[in-house]
Protein backbone atom coordinates (compact mmCIF):
# COMPACT_ATOMS: atom_id res chain seq x y z
CA UNK A 1 0.00 0.00 0.00
CA UNK A 2 2.89 2.44 0.82
CA UNK A 3 4.46 1.60 -2.45
CA UNK A 4 0.85 2.43 -4.86
CA UNK A 5 0.47 5.58 -2.38
CA UNK A 6 4.03 6.90 -3.40
CA UNK A 7 3.72 6.06 -7.34
CA UNK A 8 0.07 8.36 -7.17
CA UNK A 9 1.72 11.09 -4.27
CA UNK A 10 -0.12 9.93 -2.05
CA UNK A 11 2.21 10.02 0.47
CA UNK A 12 2.95 14.03 0.68
CA UNK A 13 1.82 16.20 4.10
CA UNK A 14 -1.61 16.99 3.75
CA UNK A 15 -1.37 19.53 6.76
CA UNK A 16 -0.49 23.41 6.19
CA UNK A 17 2.92 23.75 6.40
CA UNK A 18 4.62 27.23 7.45
CA UNK A 19 6.43 28.87 4.89
CA UNK A 20 8.13 31.52 5.52
CA UNK A 21 8.80 34.64 3.38
CA UNK A 22 11.61 35.85 1.05
CA UNK A 23 13.58 38.11 3.09
CA UNK A 24 15.46 40.60 0.58
CA UNK A 25 18.95 41.03 0.46
CA UNK A 26 19.69 44.60 1.89
CA UNK A 27 22.11 46.73 -0.34
CA UNK A 28 22.78 50.05 1.24
CA UNK A 29 25.13 52.97 -0.09
CA UNK A 30 26.36 56.01 1.82
CA UNK A 31 28.87 58.14 -0.39
CA UNK A 32 28.72 61.23 3.00
CA UNK A 33 27.95 61.08 6.41
CA UNK A 34 23.97 61.30 7.58
CA UNK A 35 22.77 58.97 4.71
CA UNK A 36 22.81 55.28 6.47
CA UNK A 37 22.73 54.64 9.96
CA UNK A 38 23.18 52.02 12.01
CA UNK A 39 21.82 50.72 15.07
CA UNK A 40 21.98 47.81 17.70
CA UNK A 41 21.56 47.05 21.13
CA UNK A 42 24.23 45.20 23.03
CA UNK A 43 24.43 43.76 26.48
CA UNK A 44 27.07 44.96 29.46
CA UNK A 45 27.22 42.36 32.27
CA UNK A 46 26.09 43.91 35.42
CA UNK A 47 27.47 42.95 39.48
CA UNK A 48 25.96 39.90 39.65
CA UNK A 49 24.87 37.04 37.38
CA UNK A 50 22.52 36.83 34.96
CA UNK A 51 22.23 40.98 35.36
CA UNK A 52 22.93 43.05 32.79
CA UNK A 53 22.47 46.77 30.95
CA UNK A 54 21.62 47.28 27.43
CA UNK A 55 23.97 49.41 25.55
CA UNK A 56 22.04 51.24 22.08
CA UNK A 57 24.04 52.54 19.37
CA UNK A 58 23.41 54.57 16.44
CA UNK A 59 26.40 54.50 14.31
CA UNK A 60 27.05 56.47 10.30
CA UNK A 61 28.63 53.68 8.45
CA UNK A 62 30.22 56.34 6.05
CA UNK A 63 32.05 57.82 8.97
CA UNK A 64 31.94 55.27 11.36
CA UNK A 65 31.18 57.87 14.34
CA UNK A 66 28.69 57.19 17.18
CA UNK A 67 25.67 59.97 16.41
CA UNK A 68 23.64 58.48 19.53
CA UNK A 69 23.49 56.22 21.78
CA UNK A 70 22.43 55.33 25.96
CA UNK A 71 22.40 52.73 28.45
CA UNK A 72 19.74 51.25 30.15
CA UNK A 73 18.16 48.32 32.28
CA UNK A 74 16.16 47.25 29.63
CA UNK A 75 15.43 46.85 26.26
CA UNK A 76 12.57 48.67 25.10
CA UNK A 77 11.08 50.20 21.96
CA UNK A 78 10.03 53.19 23.97
CA UNK A 79 13.67 53.76 24.85
CA UNK A 80 14.72 53.47 21.34
CA UNK A 81 11.86 55.45 20.24
CA UNK A 82 13.07 58.76 21.95
CA UNK A 83 17.25 57.68 21.13
CA UNK A 84 16.43 58.05 17.44
CA UNK A 85 14.29 60.89 17.22
CA UNK A 86 16.54 62.61 19.67
CA UNK A 87 19.46 61.75 17.62
CA UNK A 88 17.98 62.88 14.33
CA UNK A 89 17.05 66.17 15.64
CA UNK A 90 20.72 66.94 17.28
CA UNK A 91 21.82 66.32 13.63
CA UNK A 92 19.58 67.98 11.96
CA UNK A 93 19.01 64.82 9.23
CA UNK A 94 16.60 65.92 6.59
CA UNK A 95 13.62 64.36 5.65
CA UNK A 96 13.95 61.63 2.96
CA UNK A 97 17.59 61.73 2.98
CA UNK A 98 18.49 59.09 5.81
CA UNK A 99 18.41 55.52 6.01
CA UNK A 100 18.63 53.39 9.04
CA UNK A 101 19.39 50.06 9.19
CA UNK A 102 18.83 47.55 12.32
CA UNK A 103 18.55 43.82 12.79
CA UNK A 104 15.21 41.90 13.45
CA UNK A 105 15.61 42.67 17.60
CA UNK A 106 11.85 42.80 18.92
CA UNK A 107 12.63 47.16 19.87
CA UNK A 108 13.98 47.25 16.27
CA UNK A 109 10.92 45.91 14.45
CA UNK A 110 8.40 47.76 17.37
CA UNK A 111 5.64 49.54 16.00
CA UNK A 112 7.09 52.97 18.03
CA UNK A 113 10.46 53.26 16.06
CA UNK A 114 7.87 52.04 12.71
CA UNK A 115 5.77 54.82 13.09
CA UNK A 116 8.49 57.50 14.13
CA UNK A 117 10.35 56.47 11.13
CA UNK A 118 6.72 57.15 8.71
CA UNK A 119 6.38 60.44 10.64
CA UNK A 120 10.32 61.73 10.23
CA UNK A 121 10.48 60.15 6.48
CA UNK A 122 13.34 58.10 7.19
CA UNK A 123 13.31 55.03 5.42
CA UNK A 124 13.86 51.62 7.42
CA UNK A 125 15.63 48.62 6.22
CA UNK A 126 16.67 45.36 8.18
CA UNK A 127 19.11 42.40 8.20
CA UNK A 128 17.95 38.96 6.97
CA UNK A 129 17.07 36.80 9.64
CA UNK A 130 19.98 34.73 11.37
CA UNK A 131 22.60 36.59 9.01
CA UNK A 132 24.81 38.44 11.19
CA UNK A 133 27.10 39.84 8.09
CA UNK A 134 23.62 41.79 7.03
CA UNK A 135 24.70 44.48 10.21
CA UNK A 136 28.56 44.92 10.27
CA UNK A 137 29.41 47.87 11.30
CA UNK A 138 27.11 48.07 14.33
CA UNK A 139 28.70 44.32 15.02
CA UNK A 140 32.54 45.66 14.44
CA UNK A 141 31.98 48.98 16.75
CA UNK A 142 31.12 46.70 19.79
CA UNK A 143 33.70 44.21 19.48
CA UNK A 144 36.22 47.35 19.19
CA UNK A 145 34.55 48.44 22.48
CA UNK A 146 34.73 45.17 24.41
CA UNK A 147 38.26 43.81 22.82
CA UNK A 148 39.63 47.23 24.51
CA UNK A 149 41.82 46.61 27.81
CA UNK A 150 40.13 48.74 30.19
CA UNK A 151 36.87 46.80 29.38
CA UNK A 152 35.70 45.64 32.48
CA UNK A 153 34.50 41.75 32.90
CA UNK A 154 31.68 43.20 34.49
CA UNK A 155 30.00 46.78 35.71
CA UNK A 156 29.40 47.34 39.28
CA UNK A 157 26.37 49.47 38.54
CA UNK A 158 24.98 51.19 35.36
CA UNK A 159 26.67 54.46 36.40
CA UNK A 160 29.77 52.66 35.93
CA UNK A 161 29.02 51.80 32.69
CA UNK A 162 27.52 55.23 31.74
CA UNK A 163 30.77 56.39 32.70
CA UNK A 164 33.34 53.65 30.70
CA UNK A 165 31.16 54.47 27.28
CA UNK A 166 31.68 58.01 27.56
CA UNK A 167 35.25 57.88 28.21
CA UNK A 168 35.36 55.30 25.08
CA UNK A 169 33.53 57.47 22.60
CA UNK A 170 35.56 59.99 22.97
CA UNK A 171 38.57 57.83 22.62
CA UNK A 172 37.09 56.10 19.44
CA UNK A 173 36.00 59.27 17.94
CA UNK A 174 39.12 61.42 18.93
CA UNK A 175 41.71 58.98 18.69
CA UNK A 176 41.03 55.56 17.06
CA UNK A 177 42.59 55.49 13.80
CA UNK A 178 39.86 53.32 12.42
CA UNK A 179 41.13 51.04 9.35
CA UNK A 180 37.71 51.01 7.23
CA UNK A 181 38.41 54.80 6.75
CA UNK A 182 41.97 54.92 5.53
CA UNK A 183 43.13 55.77 9.42
CA UNK A 184 41.30 58.83 9.88
CA UNK A 185 39.36 59.03 13.07
CA UNK A 186 35.74 59.23 12.39
CA UNK A 187 35.23 62.78 14.41
CA UNK A 188 37.07 64.12 11.35
CA UNK A 189 35.35 61.82 8.60
CA UNK A 190 31.83 62.83 9.79
CA UNK A 191 32.99 66.35 10.33
CA UNK A 192 35.08 67.00 6.87
CA UNK A 193 38.35 67.54 8.12
CA UNK A 194 39.77 64.50 7.04
CA UNK A 195 40.72 66.15 3.73
CA UNK A 196 43.07 68.51 5.57
CA UNK A 197 44.51 66.20 8.19
CA UNK A 198 45.42 63.80 5.01
CA UNK A 199 47.60 66.86 3.64
CA UNK A 200 49.39 67.42 7.02
CA UNK A 201 50.18 63.15 7.42
CA UNK A 202 51.28 63.35 3.82
CA UNK A 203 53.77 66.53 4.24
CA UNK A 204 55.03 64.34 7.93
CA UNK A 205 55.90 61.58 5.33
CA UNK A 206 57.33 63.63 2.59
CA UNK A 207 59.98 65.01 4.99
CA UNK A 208 60.77 61.63 6.60
CA UNK A 209 61.16 60.29 3.36
CA UNK A 210 63.57 63.01 2.12
CA UNK A 211 65.73 62.94 5.48
CA UNK A 212 66.27 58.94 5.12
CA UNK A 213 64.99 57.38 1.48
CA UNK A 214 66.79 54.06 2.83
CA UNK A 215 64.01 53.55 5.50
CA UNK A 216 61.49 53.55 3.15
CA UNK A 217 63.76 51.40 0.24
CA UNK A 218 63.70 54.55 -1.95
CA UNK A 219 60.34 54.45 -2.73
CA UNK A 220 57.57 57.75 -1.28
CA UNK A 221 55.31 56.55 1.10
CA UNK A 222 51.52 57.30 0.35
CA UNK A 223 48.59 57.65 2.95
CA UNK A 224 45.81 54.90 2.31
CA UNK A 225 43.26 55.50 0.27
CA UNK A 226 40.47 57.84 1.55
CA UNK A 227 37.26 55.84 1.95
CA UNK A 228 34.41 57.28 -1.10
CA UNK A 229 31.82 54.63 -0.66
CA UNK A 230 30.14 52.71 2.08
CA UNK A 231 28.29 49.76 1.30
CA UNK A 232 26.05 47.26 3.30
CA UNK A 233 26.30 44.15 1.01
CA UNK A 234 28.07 45.73 -1.93
CA UNK A 235 26.43 44.26 -5.23
CA UNK A 236 28.24 42.11 -7.18
CA UNK A 237 28.58 44.21 -10.32
CA UNK A 238 30.47 47.12 -7.56
CA UNK A 239 32.81 44.35 -6.84
CA UNK A 240 33.97 43.63 -10.33
CA UNK A 241 34.59 47.40 -11.08
CA UNK A 242 36.08 47.69 -7.58
CA UNK A 243 38.89 44.91 -8.39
Amino acid sequence: MDRLLAASGGCSERRNQLTHPAYTKPELLAIAPNQVWSWDITKLKGPAKWTCFHLYVILDIFSRFVVGWLIAPRECSELAEQLIADTVARHDVEPGMLTLHADRGAAMRSKPVASLLIDLDIAKSHSRPHVSDDNPYSESQFKTMKYRPEFPERFGCIEDARTHCQAFFVWYHDQHCHSGIGYMTPHSVHYGLAADMRVIRQATLDAAFLANPSRFKNKRPQLPPMLTAAWVNTPPQEKKQTN
